[in-house]
This record gives structure tokens, sequence and C-alpha cells, in this order.
């Protein structure tokens, strides 16, 4: 199975538009691609609540990583996947009414956020990094087949039989020589901390080091190794979720610390919960101000 064909998007002017007016802001290429993954795997875990999908629903982590020899970031999930056919619906047609307008109006943009968010293009913002962007994905769906999709950042694309073997969806990013700043452990961190520190599914980023017990020596003294395990470096359930009657004065010390280790403890605070007229909850701080 192969087949290629031109992403539907009426003009071909909205590539240089993401590629290039919007580069100021190319981290966000991390935050829609990761949100795009943490979006799929919620959306499984409903379907199996629903008793839509019986399968097993295994590790619903998203991972994060990054070869700096083959020049790749790769954002994967185990998500709901898809077939080849939704590949050309979701990704294929970018089919949005006033193209050519949309490209005057927002050729001089400096804010990738309002363009991003508003025209549906977070998973696009990839080429904002990269010289090919490749799809792996397997649908949840029984007897669905493995899809590749691949672009080089024009119009045309290729779709071919994939991969992968497991329910969901790995997205490689090929970047371009621009791109090759984020081949950084902790340029990745950062954006990571920035954008992902509070989502609902875990996500993982390298790996950290911590010791095990490992027997005994001679003297009776527990002998511990180093192991290398998974780095999730999320919250997936932040304090603001919880009901204040569950939460101790710790507990928000703990959460104030976390966000800013290196301040005083706050004056007070105020949990938030409101539901009338709009829904909002919430940690207010108030921290203690140096004369």
């Amino acid at each position: 199975m192969q087949e290629k064909g031109t992403i539907s998007i009426h003009t071909e002017n909205i590539f240089p538009i993401i590629k290039k007016f919007l580069y100021s802001d190319n981290e966000i290429f991390l935050r829609e691609l990761v949100s795009n993954a943490v979006d799929a795997t919620q959306k499984i875990k409903r379907l199996a609540s629903l008793g839509q999908y019986g399968g097993d629903l295994g590790d619903t982590t998203v991972q994060v990583s990054f070869d700096k020899e083959n020049k790749t970031i790769t954002i994967a999930d185990n998500g709901l996947g898809m077939t080849a056919e939704e590949i050309k619906k979701y990704i294929n047609q970018i089919a949005f009414s006033g193209a050519t307008e949309f490209v005057e109006k927002f050729k001089e943009a400096k804010d990738a956020n309002e363009i991003i968010g508003k025209f549906g293009l977070g998973f696009y913002s990839a080429f904002m990094v990269a010289k090919e962007v490749e799809i792996q994905t397997l649908s949840y769906q029984e007897g669905a087949q493995p899809a590749r999709w691949v672009c080089d950042g024009s119009t045309s694309f290729e779709i071919s039989e994939g991969s992968r073997t497991t329910r969901g969806t790995t997205v490689i990013l090929h970047l371009s020589e621009e791109g090759e700043e984020f081949l950084d452990k902790y340029k990745l961190q950062s954006i990571l901390d920035k954008y992902a520190k509070f989502l609902p599914i875990p996500i993982q980023f390298g790996t950290k080091t911590e010791s095990k017990e490992d027997g005994v020596d001679e003297a009776g003294k527990t002998k511990y190794t180093s192991v290398e395990v998974p780095n999730v470096i999320n919250t997936t359930a932040p304090i603001w979720t919880k009901s204040p009657s569950d939460l101790k004065d710790e507990d928000y010390l703990a959460f104030y610390k976390e966000l800013y280790p290196f301040s005083e403890d706050p004056l007070f605070w105020i949990h938030l919960n409101v539901d009338f007229p709009f829904n909002l909850t919430g940690v207010l701080y108030f921290p203690k101000i140096k004369k």
C-alpha cells in the first residue's frame, strides 16, 4: 500500500507562514504535539470507560525523546491511533474557508499562538523546526492496519504501510538545520516544564537514576545499586483539582516550593473553587515581598 497526494490547503502559501513568519515562537511545536498525544490518550481512556473499547489500555504514558546522531525528536503515545483514511481526513485536509484572506491577514503575524490555535494548525507547527515529519500509527479499531505518513514540508505527502505494532501514534521530526537547537536535553526539558507541567496524562522525558536495594554486604548492611528508571516530568493531579478538605497546609506549601523552589513560604493562600457563572479552580498564593 502506497499513496501519494497533495495536502488540501487551497494555497501553498500556508507553509512559508508556518515555517518563517512564526519562527520567533518555534518552541510551541512541542506543546502542540504533546497536547495532541495527550488528547488521543484521553479519548481512548474515555472510550474504555464507556465500554466502547474493550482492549487493554496498558501504559498510557506519552513519551518524548530525541536523538542527536539522527537529528530527530519523537513524540509517541498509546492513544486512539489513526487509520490511513483518518490520516487523510485529519492531517491532509487543512480545509478552512477564506485561505487567501488568511494569508494576507497573518503574513506579518508575530503571535504564533493566535494563528496556531485559531485555525487548528497545531500539528503543522512541527514544520517550524522540521524539514520532514513522519507519522507511524495504528488505530484502536479492530482489524486496523498500521499506516505511515511522511511529508517534507511541501504540500506533497506519501501514505504507505506502517511499522507500528501497538495502538497509538508516533510522530518523528527530522529536524532542519535551524531546528537542531532543540537537540538539547535542558532546552526540551524547559519547554516541557513550561507547557506540560500539569497535563492530565503522564509525560515521560528521558530517564533518571534511583537507588535500589541489592541485598546485604558481609557486615550485614543493605547494599544499593543505581538503576535507570523512566522520568515522568509532570504532575497529573495538581492540588487545585483536589478538595480543600483533603489537603493540609504542608500540601499547599510543598506545591508552592515545587513552583518556586528558591522563594520563602507564602504569607497565605486561597483555594478557589467556583462553578457559577463559570467554572474556575485554582490556588491563589500571596508571596512575601522583600522591601
